[in-house]
């Protein structure tokens, strides 16, 4: 397997000798093992929260090579089908979470990934968990006044009331919990437009720079 997969590299290479200096296409035959690790974990972490877990190992790849890559390149370094990489490189575009970059001198598209944690996950909380709980506020509040509606009048009768009225205070709870919620989400998005990397690279540590450098 390993030499297949070095002659499909070198095969790569070969095809663009001198189109771009070597530095630029520098490209593994293999993943190391803190790159497989990487890959791995942060797979998992994505198909954790409904995404699907190539995101998050193509996502790690473009993250932690110094290097634009090619579709191709993952491809050969991930073992996946081109359908694969396609695929996963346009969600990850479209969430913002890797971008299209131009190479002088070469003709294929490159990739490189996001290197502001924080804008990252911001971008992705306010798109959709977001939208998630402004649809729950919406839900809850239609409820209520279902219910405040079903409670006041007088062609129902008194257990139905006295449901409606209990039903009335636990959808009112829940409604607040949803409300909370959107308002400390909104208020973490406020300040990721200000970028709060340099706090959050200083609360995690500041030795660390999630830029690489």
């Amino acid at each position: 397997m390993g030499s297949r997969k070095k002659r499909g590299v070198d095969t790569l290479r070969d095809t663009r000798r001198g189109a771009a200096p070597p530095t630029k296409r520098a490209t593994t035959a293999t993943l190391g093992e803190s790159e497989i690790v990487v890959s791995d974990a942060v797979g998992r972490l994505m198909e954790f929260w409904g995404f699907k877990r190539n995101m998050g190992r193509v996502w790690s790849l473009l993250y932690l090579t110094p290097h634009p890559l090619t579709a191709q390149d993952l491809q050969e370094l991930l073992q996946i089908s081109s359908g694969a990489v396609s695929m996963t490189l346009a969600e990850l575009t479209r969430w913002g979470v890797a971008k299209k970059v131009w190479v002088q001198g070469e003709r294929l598209d490159y990739y490189a990934a996001e290197v502001g944690l924080w804008r990252m996950i911001s971008r992705v909380l306010g798109e959709r968990e977001r939208a998630e709980i402004v649809a729950a506020v919406d839900g809850f509040e239609r409820a209520v006044e279902v219910l405040d509606e079903r409670r006041r009048s007088t062609s129902v009768g008194k257990d139905d009331r006295a449901r409606a009225d209990f039903e009335l205070r636990r959808v009112r709870a829940l409604l607040d919990l949803a409300k909370l919620g959107r308002t400390l989400l909104d208020a973490l998005l406020s300040s990721a437009k200000v970028d709060a990397e340099p706090l959050a690279r200083f609360l995690l540590g500041s030795g660390r720079d999630s830029s690489g450098g």
